[in-house]
């Protein structure tokens, strides 16, 4: 180039621009784009954790009110998850062609309203029916809200992020769970309603209104957005393919997505996740009731503590795992933990201290492995297999909520004891570690930053 002659490069003057911006300019591009969408999308799993477990609170008061057995209450709690893994698929492909704004805002609006319709449950049948209709409305929230972060950030920024995004489900329980107590203790009986009806209704409006401003201010993508310019915009889109063209993911057609073992392995690890999970977030304040606990403000304090533990394990992890480009082993290790601590909070002769301090450990170590964990799907999976990819490795491991509420409500009934369910989950979580070593090679080591 001479003279006053210049090459214009993807639309950019390169006379005009640096044409490698250094990594500190980078940097602080990427984490003012994490603070523009993660406190929206953290807000939103908030929420939306608080309509999925609710039912474990408003059971307290439900169960007998409804006459329903542990059963039917274990078979209806799954039925979200069947509901969600039916249309997991179809919702994160209507997203791609609709949009995010639009599609996640209908998502929130109608869980909202699924939610508050629980105020009108008579029996187990419009239990399990409404609980069914809520996983429906709710499908394809999660895969998607992951979809929507890979078009602002490449991998080697999502630990942290994801970390910060998915702490909505531990921080959920931690508001949720007192505040749920206290509708149950102080709102029963207001204007002649039961307290649990009034539970599903309160808790039905946070979602319905981030709906209303998902569709009024959440931009679809990084160009439909005044905060960045043209330059700022070219550089997300240049470090995003920079990564996807490192990666294989073997065609981009549904099929290719169906027969991709990859993807079933994730699902299956994360399922795995998910059975030690849902045992907590459903059944511990039944555990606490079981240990001779009836006050549902008690309960719903107690509950606090091992969400509080992993709200911190989750954004700890998440970090060291991006600062050390490690995905693998800040997997397998939290969910080691968590398998061996849920195994020992079914020894009976356990007192009441211990048997919170174990599960405390095992859902902060369970919900830590989470943040690095998505790190790799959503790194191995990229461009048209992206949002079809999450959707089908999320509808096989929500496969896991519906057979872990399932499956404690039968063994409760039957035997008393879920203890034998539990170490059952623990073992399958060991042998999903396994799995781990397997994931896509590419995905076990990011660039450091």
């Amino acid at each position: 180039m001479t003279g006053n002659q210049s090459t214009v490069t993807h639309g950019f003057n390169v006379g005009c621009m640096p044409a490698l911006p250094d990594q500190n300019r980078i940097d602080r591009l990427f984490n003012r784009v994490s603070w523009r969408i993660v406190p929206f999308l953290c807000l939103s799993v908030f929420v939306a954790y608080i309509d999925r477990v609710n039912v474990s609170f408003a059971k307290l008061q439900m169960n007998g009110e409804l006459h329903l057995s542990e059963a039917a209450y274990g078979l209806g709690a799954g039925l979200f998850f069947l509901g969600y893994i039916l249309f997991e698929i179809p919702s994160n492909l209507a997203l791609q062609k609709t949009g995010a704004r639009l599609w996640l805002a209908r998502i929130m609006i109608t869980w909202g309203l699924a939610t508050a319709l629980m105020w009108f449950v008579s029996g187990a049948t419009s239990f399990c029916i409404l609980r069914f209709v809520l996983g429906v409305a709710e499908a394809g929230f999660v895969p998607g809200a992951l979809f929507y972060l890979g078009q602002w950030l490449p991998a080697r920024k999502r630990g942290r992020v994801i970390a910060l995004f998915m702490v909505g489900m531990p921080l959920s329980s931690v508001i949720a769970s007192p505040l749920s107590g206290a509708i149950l203790a102080y709102m029963s009986g207001f204007a002649g309603v039961s307290g649990w009806r009034w539970l599903f209704f309160i808790e039905a409006v946070p979602p319905v209104l981030l709906g209303i401003w998902a569709l009024a201010f959440l931009p679809d993508h990084n160009r439909a957005v005044p905060w960045l310019s043209e330059e700022e915009r070219h550089i997300i889109k240049a470090e995003i393919e920079k990564e996807q063209d490192t990666i294989d993911t073997g065609g981009h057609s549904l099929l290719s997505v169906f027969t991709d073992k990859n993807i079933w392995l994730i699902g299956f690890i994360d399922g795995a996740i998910l059975l030690l999970l849902y045992t907590v977030a459903f059944w511990f304040p039944s555990m606490l009731h079981a240990r001779g606990i009836t006050n549902p403000m008690t309960i719903g304090f107690i509950t606090v503590l091992p969400h509080l533990c992993a709200v911190v394990s989750m954004l700890v992890n998440g970090w060291h795992s991006d600062r050390s480009g490690e995905r693998i082993w800040h997997v397998a290790i939290p969910a080691i933990l968590a398998a061996v601590f849920l195994s020992l909070a079914t020894i009976p002769s356990l007192s009441l201290s211990l048997l919170v301090a174990c599960v405390m450990v095992a859902n902060a170590c369970v919900l830590a492995a989470l943040p690095p964990f998505w790190c790799i799907p959503t790194q191995y999976l990229e461009g048209g297999k992206a949002a079809p990819g999450l959707a089908l490795a999320t509808s096989i491991a929500n496969t896991a909520g519906f057979f872990s509420t399932s499956a404690v409500g039968f063994a409760l009934q039957l035997t008393g004891s879920i203890g034998g369910v539990m170490l059952t989950f623990a073992g399958i979580m060991m042998i999903a570690v396994c799995g781990v070593f397997f994931l896509p090679q590419g995905s076990k080591k990011i660039l450091k930053t």
